[in-house]
C-alpha cells in the first residue's frame, strides 16, 4: 500500500507567511487519544498482519535476555504485552505513553505490563535504568524526536539495548511507494525525496490522518552514536505475504522493506575513539 503524504490546505490567502516561514509550521500534533479505539480495533490483538507476523516476534527477539524493559511511546501495550510473555526470562516491561486512552486500554488488557502517563521526551527514569528500551513506529510521530532520542540513550544501562523500529526512512518516506504506470506500462518503486528532512500528514486509513516527520537513517543513528550508543544491528525484514494481499507485482514489492529495525548497544567500557576499551 502506498502512503501518501499530503499537506494542510492554507487559509490565510493574501496573507500566507513568506515561503521560508512556512517552510516551518508543522501540522498539529495528533491526538492519539481520539484515535485510541481505531487503533486498537485496526493493529492490536491480531488485528494487523504486519505486527502480529513480523513487528512483534523481531522485537522480541532483539530484547531476548533483557530483564528490565521500557516500551516508549506503548500505546495500547501490544509491544509490551508481547515482551511481557514471549522473553524466555522474567522481565519487568514498563510502557510510557503520554496519553490516557491509549494507556487505559492497555491496562484493561492486562499481560503483565506496567504502564505509565509520561512523554519520551521527558522520561521518568534515572540514567541508565533499563537493559533494555525498544520504540516501535513512534519516533515519527514524536513532538521532540531529537529530546526522545537523547532521553531513550540516556536510560540504556552499560550492556544494555535499544531496539528502534521506524518505517523504511528510504523506500517509505513522503513521495515514495509503488507506481503503477498505465501509460508507460510498467510498474515501478519511486523513491521520493530522502535527504530532505520534513513533517507533513500521513493519511494511514481513510479520514485518518497522523502527523509524520521524515528524516535519513543518519538522523537516527547519529544522536545515538553522539550519546555512546553502538549500533550493532539492522534489520531490513521482507515483507510478510499477508500484508501484501492485494499487491499488483508481488515480486516487486516483497523486495522493498516497509521497516528498518536498528538494534544499539551501551558498552559495559567507554570506547576511546580508535574503538578499543579504554586502558586497554
Amino acid at each position: 500500500m502506498m502512503c501518501v503524504m499530503v499537506s494542510e490546505p492554507s487559509t490565510r490567502g493574501d496573507t500566507s507567511p513568506p515561503e521560508d516561514e512556512a517552510a516551518s509550521v508543522k501540522p498539529p500534533a495528533t491526538d492519539w487519544d481520539s484515535l485510541a479505539e481505531w487503533w486498537l480495533t485496526t493493529f492490536s490483538n491480531g488485528a494487523d498482519a504486519e505486527y502480529e507476523l513480523q513487528i512483534l516476534p523481531l522485537v522480541a527477539e532483539h530484547l531476548t535476555g533483557c530483564r528490565t524493559i521500557l516500551d516508549v511511546g506503548a500505546g495500547e501495550g501490544q509491544v509490551s504485552r508481547r515482551l511481557a510473555t514471549a522473553l524466555p526470562a522474567p522481565a519487568l516491561v514498563v510502557g510510557v505513553d503520554p496519553f490516557a486512552r491509549q494507556l487505559a486500554n492497555a491496562v484493561r488488557q492486562g499481560g503483565g505490563p506496567v504502564y505509565v502517563q509520561s512523554r519520551g521526551e521527558r522520561l521518568p527514569l534515572r540514567d541508565g535504568a533499563c537493559d533494555g528500551v525498544v520504540c516501535c513506529l513512534v519516533i515519527e510521530h514524536a513532538d521532540e524526536p531529537e529530546r526522545m532520542l537523547a532521553e531513550m540513550a540516556r536510560v540504556v544501562a552499560p550492556g544494555g539495548r535499544l531496539v528502534l523500529v521506524v518505517n523504511h526512512p528510504v523506500v517509505q518516506g513522503p513521495g515514495s511507494g509503488f507506481v503503477d504506470d498505465r501509460i508507460l506500462d510498467e510498474m515501478y518503486w519511486r523513491i521520493g525525496p530522502y535527504l530532505t528532512e520534513t513533517v507533513g500528514l500521513e493519511e494511514i486509513d481513510p479520514g485518518i490522518p497522523v502527523r509524520f516527520s521524515h528524516r535519513p537513517l543518519s538522523g537516527y543513528v547519529n544522536p545515538l552514536c553522539s550519546a555512546g550508543l553502538v549500533l550493532t544491528r539492522l534489520e531490513e525484514p521482507t515483507p510478510p505475504f499477508e500484508f501484501l494481499t492485494d499487491s499488483l507485482d508481488l515480486e516487486l514489492e516483497r523486495s522493498m522493506p516497509r521497516l528498518c529495525a536498528m538494534r544499539f548497544e551501551r558498552p559495559r567500557e567507554r570506547l576511546d575513539p580508535l574503538g578499543d576499551p579504554e586502558g586497554a
